[in-house]
């Protein structure tokens, strides 16, 4: 990737958040590059790192900080914030319907497995979780045969005009972890509830390892 020769002068008082379009960059790929595993470590800690903090951690961080803030990937926010501090059980219904035209949604995790859902019934969503999980093995099967073009990212239509999905489905990895949204209608991913789901879910994992460790 290319890199900025220099990183842009950080206002004082500023913190580094992912935007929706990098958190999926960040997040997107089972095995992520050095530059996706830089943007991951924002969302690592219980706050948001501050811009000039983020920037000292390491040179890869310094060369990624403009081509990051010039692809949109990052921007700068003007207070602390902190991750979300809920259990993942009562916060995925609210926090998932957001991330749908519908407000019908579900979030698939480990090979199809029904995490959270809102808008479907139980069954319906355990259904479309094992299809989304089914789709992304599709995929990794079709580009390891060649298919470059073979994305894990796929919407279905059921009218022939294909204006608006029924059901789109939106794959990402957390901590090696696989996950896919489930979402009806038109998906709303530009949106920044999707970098507080990604937090949200980054946030519990290392809760549960910090207590599983003592």
């Amino acid at each position: 990737m290319r890199r900025a020769e220099a990183p842009a002068a950080a206002p004082q008082g500023s913190w580094l958040a992912l935007t929706p379009a990098g958190a999926l960059m960040a997040f997107g790929q089972a095995h992520p590059s050095l530059d996706q595993v830089c943007l991951q470590g924002i969302l690592a800690a219980p706050r948001l790192p501050q811009v000039k903090e983020w920037i000292e951690q390491g040179p890869e961080q310094a060369g990624l900080y403009g081509v990051a803030m010039a692809n949109g990937w990052v921007h700068e926010v003007r207070r602390e914030l902190q991750s979300p501090d809920v259990k993942l059980d009562s916060f995925l219904p609210h926090i998932i319907g957001g991330l749908s035209g519908e407000r019908r949604a579900a979030l698939a995790s480990g090979g199809g497995f029904c995490v959270g859902q809102t808008g479907y019934l139980r069954e319906e969503a355990e259904a479309l979780c094992v299809a989304a999980a089914d789709f992304s093995e599709f995929a990794c099967r079709q580009r390891a045969r060649g298919w470059t073009g073979a994305s894990a990212l796929v919407s279905f239509h059921q009218d022939a005009a294909m204006i608006l999905p029924s059901v789109s489905f939106v794959p990402f990895w957390v901590d090696g972890v696989d996950y896919c949204l489930v979402l009806g209608g038109e998906p709303l991913i530009n949106n920044p509830a999707f970098v507080e789901l990604l937090w949200g879910i980054k946030s519990a994992g290392t809760r549960f390892s910090a207590r599983f460790i003592r």
